[in-house]
């Protein structure tokens, strides 16, 4: 609704989308949650190993060494962190050849 407010009314596309027009202005002011701000610093954390590891590490690797720097947090968080900011890990097995 944000990126659309220039062209159409809020009130229109609150009714078309089933949401009121408070509803979407007080979702506005909102501040982020716990959970968002916790994830925020995180994914810099998840970044920074990436980076010092030359961009190889993935989730698993990533995690123990956010554990080691006294982080709580899970091996499927970090893969959810790395995979809404585009961290990849490198592959480095090969395919098995039959030829």
């Amino acid at each position: 609704m944000r990126d659309h407010q220039a062209r159409f009314p809020v009130a229109t596309m609150g009714r078309l989308l089933g949401v009121s027009r408070s509803g979407y202005y007080a979702w506005v002011k909102r501040p982020p949650s716990s959970r968002a701000v916790r994830d925020e610093q995180l994914t810099k954390a998840v970044q920074a190993s990436h980076a010092r590891s030359d961009g190889t590490y993935g989730a698993p690797r990533i995690r123990a060494d956010l554990q080691d720097a006294g982080e709580r947090v899970s091996q499927k968080r970090v893969a959810r962190l790395m995979r809404e900011a585009g961290v990849v890990g490198v592959h480095r097995r090969r395919g098995v050849r039959t030829m």
